[in-house]
């Protein structure tokens, strides 16, 4: 398949480039060198025996396409990179390479090593995104637009609460990351350090605290917590992303106008129109969440694992887990930059809020003439004065100071401003101030 031009258009490329085929051997190799020094440290190798292990392979050339080859008939990476090793190695060397690990210790940890720099680099970009979020919002808190559901009109909110909420979408979904841990792997054949008694424990500690990564329980061969919590992470930073390309890709729609992503030379451009902006950013964003949620799907199906090793579900992992990484970047480098550069038109929320003549504001209106019409009566006269105003294309306003149920009835001072949406945003002020405070409070 033309990954280049199918796939990888929708990942980061720069953490592409972090996570190739030589990241993943150097991390195996970290790994197994960390596990030598650690086991020297006991007294488990001779003096010396790890520096010599880590002269001989930092610098040493592996085969990526022999490693390559060699998955086929061993099912992982790890078993044909620790027989090329154990090669590499002088002889008196050979016997402590790998010693008391098992091919799942390796990838897990290797996988783990890989996703540290990925998730902190999530981090920042998420950051970045809530302080584009934070201008928006109080730029925008009074902001009067139409508030939609089921697709259509129904009342005022303002451009900032929207914001608000894709902000703390992000900022849920980052702080959940944040509180991931990517735990060491090791354990061997059968997960219960045979042949070392009580040293395996002790290495393992040893062995998460060298690398940098957490000490789990027990170790993890089976018991998939780790790669579901992740996975389930990185598809909910996936989400909340995809709702902000959702909602800006239909705000941008030419009948509604209310935003546009940021202008580019040829961004949006149309392979045959010439006068289209298409919202290209927002349909990679979401293109990349898709991909995210089926690869969560897989993730979540491999949970439960037989035994003590995985037949299959282990090795479905390693594709979803890593390109969610790879998409959910790439996804959030696109957010950050539409975010940044929204192009808002309040003039054209205005014009949409008056798109039915003023109907959009029955329901204060009706709220306005129940105490003496009745509830009923009042729904029914702001309902019939809304259709009037869209049949005729009359301002609501003027259709109901001219209706027999309301002449005299209230005010006409008070029956505008139960027209004016800019009277009408519930909380919506108050919310932005609100988010505003959680998100910026850590």
């Amino acid at each position: 398949m033309p990954a280049t031009f199918i796939k990888t258009p929708f990942m980061s490329q720069h953490a592409l480039d972090a996570c190739d085929e030589n990241a993943m051997l150097n991390a195996m190799l970290a790994f197994e060198l960390a596990l030598a020094e650690v086991q020297e440290a006991s007294g488990a190798l001779p003096s010396g025996a790890s520096q010599n292990m880590r002269r001989q392979l930092e610098n040493a050339t592996f085969n990526v396409a022999d490693i390559a080859a060699g998955i086929a008939s061993g099912g992982n990476v790890a078993i044909p990179f620790v027989k090329q090793g154990r090669a590499l190695l002088a002889d008196g060397l050979k016997r402590y390479w790998h010693q008391g690990a098992t091919s799942q210790d390796v990838v897990d940890s290797a996988l783990m090593l890989l996703l540290k720099p990925r998730l902190a680099s999530l981090d920042r970009w998420l950051q970045r995104c809530r302080s584009a979020a934070l201008v928006l919002m109080e730029s925008h808190a009074q902001t009067p637009m139409v508030g939609r559901t089921l697709m259509q009109q129904a009342l005022p909110i303002t451009f900032g609460v929207k914001v608000s909420h894709w902000a703390i979408g992000l900022e849920q979904s980052r702080r959940r990351l944040r509180a991931l841990e990517l735990p060491v792997q090791f354990g061997g054949a059968v997960g219960v350090h045979s042949g070392w008694d009580n040293l395996g424990l002790e290495w393992m500690d040893a062995l998460a605290e060298r690398l940098g990564l957490s000490a789990p329980v027990l170790p993890w061969h089976t018991d998939r917590y780790p790669i579901h919590a992740l996975g389930t992470a990185l598809d909910a930073v996936a989400g909340a992303a995809e709702k902000i390309a959702l909602d800006v890709s239909l705000l941008t729609q030419t009948e509604v106008g209310e935003v546009a992503e940021p202008s580019a030379p040829g961004m949006g451009e149309s392979s045959s129109m010439p006068h289209k902006r298409n919202p290209v950013r927002s349909a990679m964003i979401r293109s990349a969440a898709r991909q995210v949620h089926g690869h969560t799907s897989v993730l979540i199906n491999a949970a439960a694992q037989p035994l003590e090793r995985g037949l299959g579900e282990w090795h479905a992992e390693w594709a979803p887990l890593m390109e969610s990484v790879l998409l959910v970047e790439g996804a959030l480098e696109q957010i950050a930059v539409l975010l940044e550069g929204l192009e808002v038109y309040p003039a054209n929320m205005w014009r949409n809020l008056a798109a039915t003549g003023g109907g959009i504001m029955a329901e204060p209106v009706a709220r306005l003439l129940a105490p003496t019409l009745g509830t009923d009566k009042a729904k029914a006269v702001s309902a019939e004065a809304a259709e009037t105003a869209r049949l005729e294309a009359r301002a609501y306003t003027e259709v109901l100071i001219n209706h027999p149920n309301v002449q005299g009835v209230v005010e006409v001072g008070a029956l505008r401003d139960a027209c004016n949406p800019a009277l009408y945003l519930g909380s919506s002020e108050k919310q932005v101030q609100r988010a505003r405070a959680w998100l910026i409070y850590e």
